[in-house]
C-alpha cells in the first residue's frame, strides 16, 4: 500500500469515493460522472486550501482504495507569527472490503503529520462516534478550549 498527496490526475478516484462515502438519499441526486465534474471545478478554486491523501494498492491492479482530505485554516497572524494556520481532517473513507487493514490510519496520519510539518498549531476533527476510538489510537484527544456551535 502506497499512502500519497493526490493529484489533479486522482480527481476521478477521489470523486469515487466521496460518492461512494455519501448517504444514500445524496447519491440519487447526481451521477458519480456529473459529481466529478464539480468536484474538478471546486478542487481548482480550493488547491490553496485543501489537500487529499490516497491509499493505493498495487496488487493484482493498482487501486485507490481510500481517501482523507486536510484543509488548512489561516488564522490571525500575530507578531512574530505572521502565518499561522490550524489543521482539520475530513472525509476519510476507505472502500469496505479494505477495511480493518489500518489504512484510514495510515491516511490520517499522513494528513496529520503533513499539516504539522506546515507548522499547523493543531490538528482537528469531527468524527463518527465509531471512529472516536481510532482518532483517540492516533493521539487526538477532546479538548475542553475547542467549542462548536451546531447549525440550528
Amino acid at each position: 500500500m502506497d499512502i500519497c498527496r493526490a493529484g489533479q490526475e486522482d480527481l476521478a478516484h477521489l470523486a469515487r469515493l466521496l460518492w461512494l462515502h455519501a448517504a444514500p438519499d445524496e447519491q440519487a441526486k447526481q451521477s458519480i460522472e456529473s459529481f466529478a465534474v464539480d468536484l474538478e471545478a471546486w478542487w481548482t478554486d480550493h488547491d490553496d486550501s485543501h489537500l487529499a491523501f490516497v491509499a493505493r494498492l498495487a496488487d493484482p491492479e493498482p487501486q485507490v482504495v481510500g481517501m482523507a482530505w486536510l484543509a488548512l485554516v489561516a488564522r490571525v497572524p500575530r507578531p512574530g507569527a505572521a502565518t499561522r494556520h490550524s489543521a482539520d481532517i475530513q472525509s476519510v473513507f476507505v472502500v469496505p472490503e479494505q477495511r480493518g487493514k489500518r489504512i484510514g490510519s495510515a491516511l490520517v496520519e499522513a494528513a496529520s503529520e503533513h499539516a504539522l510539518r506546515l507548522g499547523a498549531c493543531r490538528v482537528t476533527v469531527h468524527s463518527g462516534s465509531k471512529a472516536v476510538p481510532v482518532y483517540e489510537r492516533l493521539g487526538f484527544a477532546p479538548s475542553r478550549q475547542l467549542l462548536q456551535r451546531p447549525a440550528e
